[in-house]
């Protein structure tokens, strides 16, 4: 159970590397099949990846799963929202009776989904004005997504919902990368003018209050209970040799946190798509991540992440089931 800052660093420190023996059988196998080598282009190296963190060959998708964790933020008091902070829980609800996008995707892509809402009744403080969580409220967060990834999981998508945390999102970049707050700063769920002016003065004011943070200072200090949480679940991953889908803005803003502790923390990680949120093709760009996926979508819950589970599934059924040249009788390159 992590209890601090300290705990995570610590867990960070032994995180695995990928599995070179896996990866030797996947190149042995790859070249065999019957198309030009490379002809399927990120699909191929999607195979890879999946080998290599599994760390067995050939990988399994037998167990897909998604994790979308909630929370509310205090920072909605600066009018940073085109929605207020009950919309959180009332689309909790949702998730739950199967209305959402993110259900009807999950079934689309046979994705198990879990949704774990953190502390709704109690927002995280407004980060403009103090730390978003204390430390303890930041580790015990952090330990719902660490303990919500189940050890025999193949593919782990993970997508928040709270309102406000576009917001927290941006401030949390801005921490991390620096630059001016309209760099990171988008409409969100929709908000524009002088809500938009409101966002990006809140949002810079939070970076300036927390400047001078370590990443993981960042992500508890201009973050919430949400974003804390898919960090957990991150890192558990990585520590079950669990590859992740990370969905958009909100999701690779807390993931990024670790990258900036732990180079190398987002190995095991896939970014699904890159969202209509304008900071996140600058957040992608700093953590050298190229999505897989670009459909103008923002609507978080892990919706593209899920979306993405699809093109894993498919490069996978060429691995596994395509015929090699000698039993095809089809001749190879000369």
């Amino acid at each position: 159970m992590t209890k601090s800052l300290a705990d995570i660093v610590t867990l960070l420190a032994t995180i695995p590397g990928p599995d070179a023996e896996a990866v030797a059988a996947w190149a042995q196998r790859e070249p065999q099949l019957t198309k030009p080598a490379g002809s399927l282009g990120r699909l191929e190296e999607i195979v890879r990846w999946l080998t290599a963190w599994q760390g067995r060959h050939p990988p399994r998708l037998d167990r897909v799963r998604a994790r979308i964790f909630a929370g509310n933020h205090g920072v909605t008091a600066q009018g940073v929202s085109a929605f207020p902070a009950a919309v959180t829980h009332q689309m909790v609800l949702n998730f739950q009776s199967g209305g959402a996008a993110i259900n009807q995707l999950c079934r689309a892509n046979d994705v198990e989904l879990s949704v774990l809402a953190l502390d709704l009744d109690r927002p995280t403080q407004d980060f403009t004005q103090a730390p978003a969580m204390t430390e303890a409220e930041f580790a015990a967060a952090f330990d719902t997504g660490f303990q919500s990834v189940p050890a025999d999981t193949d593919l782990l998508a993970i997508g928040e919902m709270g309102i406000g945390n576009t917001s927290a999102a941006a401030a949390v970049a801005l921490g991390l990368f620096g630059g001016q707050a309209a760099d990171w700063v988008g409409r969100g769920t929709g908000v524009e003018g002088d809500g938009l002016t409101r966002k990006t003065k809140a949002v810079a004011a939070g970076a300036d209050l927390h400047a001078g943070s370590s990443p993981l200072e960042v992500l508890r200090r201009l973050g919430g209970r949400e974003l804390a949480a898919m960090a957990g679940a991150v890192v558990a991953a990585r520590l079950a040799r669990i590859p992740v889908m990370l969905d958009g803005y909100v999701c690779c803003a807390a993931a990024a946190a670790l990258a900036a502790a732990r180079p190398g923390a987002l190995d095991h990680c896939l970014v699904a798509h890159v969202s209509a949120e304008p900071g996140h093709r600058r957040l992608l760009e700093r953590l050298d991540k190229q999505p897989l996926l670009d459909m103008s979508m923002r609507l978080g819950e892990g919706s593209g992440a899920v979306l993405a589970v699809g093109l894993v599934r498919s490069g996978l059924a060429c691995h596994a089931g395509m015929a090699t040249f000698a039993q095809a009788g089809v001749s190879g390159k000369d």
